[in-house]
């Protein structure tokens, strides 16, 4: 049945009391306008999964045209920033306190087995320590050693099969990892601004004694949720709206799909966010303890366990399991396939009812919570 007059009116004005706090209040457009760009601009400039300009020490046991052609090879390639030596003791202390992610020996014996016909090689030490930066190091090796074998057309090369391999990368051409880092932080804004904004603002009510008011009133405890929700809601698709236009304005990520499907997703995934946000501050009552769990229950779950950073397939079987309780670990990939790939719909439909989902369980636990307090 549609709603009375005292029902809207009374929701009205509960809609109304939240935005002139919000207006009045500093903190919450600190949180959803300040925030978001602070965040924003560490997620695009300071997290980089681009191995360029990976420093390594380059020893050159014996200087002559061949071995300083193969030098060249490194010296020029994108990816390496290359100090050079004659003896490979010259790197050791660099590469043991981290000034130096790997050494490239080019022995002395490398133009006689070369001369000879022979498979010469080329020594790589890498600093196992970081085991991904380690492998980049070493496949890029790899590959100036190739690049520099097809451009002399050395015997080893020659005898290689034909085959010549065409590469095409769908989506991200320029494999540049903040066209998908900075999609993922967004989702991961979205869930602090969201579920830190409704935990504390519902809190602050409880610790001022505000809320003991508004239960004397004839309002239920569905009105009290959704009047409470309404303008928070707004407050972060407006959030997320800032963090677009600096994403592809600033950061030059492409947008290829469509605003509608931008804000379908993010107006679902705000309801399991929101609501967490109302269940933390309804369980606490407290602005303090409601960000720390908010901080703890949302966005480090967020941040580690939605595949934003860490691929989830590597994971052990129980934290994938608990993977599939992350909203954002849904709203991530729809992101990136929004800016980078265009509307896919069925995709974007089973990641909308997963977050419903788990929305549907925080509203509830919130609203019976809420519920036995008015009571």
């Amino acid at each position: 049945m549609p709603p009375d007059g005292g029902t809207a009116m009374r929701f009205g004005a509960l809609v109304r009391k939240e935005a002139l706090q919000v207006v009045r209040d500093p903190s919450s457009i600190l949180i959803a306008f300040v925030l978001p760009l602070i965040l924003l601009f560490l997620f695009g400039y300071g997290i980089s999964l681009d191995a360029t300009r990976t420093r390594i020490g380059l020893v050159i046991e014996e200087v002559n045209p061949l071995t300083s052609d193969l030098a060249a090879s490194f010296q020029g390639s994108p990816y390496f920033s290359v100090q050079t030596g004659r003896d490979r003791r010259e790197f050791e202390e660099e590469l043991v306190l981290a000034r130096v992610r790997g050494i490239i020996v080019i022995p002395a014996d490398f133009t006689t087995e070369y001369a000879a016909a022979e498979r010469p090689g080329v020594q790589v030490i890498v600093d196992g320590s970081d085991p991904n930066t380690a492998a980049f190091v070493l496949n890029y090796a790899q590959g100036a050693v190739s690049n520099w074998q097809r451009q002399r057309g050395s015997d080893i090369a020659v005898n290689l099969p034909p085959i010549q391999v065409e590469q095409r990368f769908w989506f991200n051409p320029e494999l540049t990892s903040r066209n998908f880092l900075v999609p993922g932080s967004i989702a991961i804004i979205m869930t602090l601004v969201g579920t830190l904004l409704t935990s504390l603002v519902v809190a602050r009510e409880w610790e001022r004694g505000t809320m003991e008011a508004i239960m004397a009133t004839p309002v239920s405890a569905v009105e009290l949720l959704a009047g409470k929700i309404l303008p928070y809601f707004l407050l972060a698709l407006a959030s997320m709206t800032l963090c677009v236009v600096v994403a592809v304005g600033l950061f030059g990520v492409p947008f290829r799909g469509s605003m509608v499907a931008l804000y379908f997703l993010s107006a679902v995934f705000l309801v399991p966010a929101l609501g967490q946000g109302l269940l933390i501050s309804a369980a606490t009552k407290n602005q303090f303890l409601a960000s720390q769990l908010a901080l703890i229950t949302a966005f480090l779950p967020s941040f580690l366990l939605s595949g934003f950073l860490f691929e989830i397939n590597s994971m052990p079987q129980v934290i994938q399991w608990l993977t599939y309780l992350v909203p954002a670990g849904y709203l991530i990939p729809c992101l990136q396939t929004v800016f980078l790939a265009g509307d896919i719909w069925p995709m974007f439909a089973q990641s909308a009812i997963a977050m419903l989902v788990i929305g549907a369980v925080f509203f509830t636990l919130a609203a019976r919570s809420t519920r036995k307090r008015i009571a």
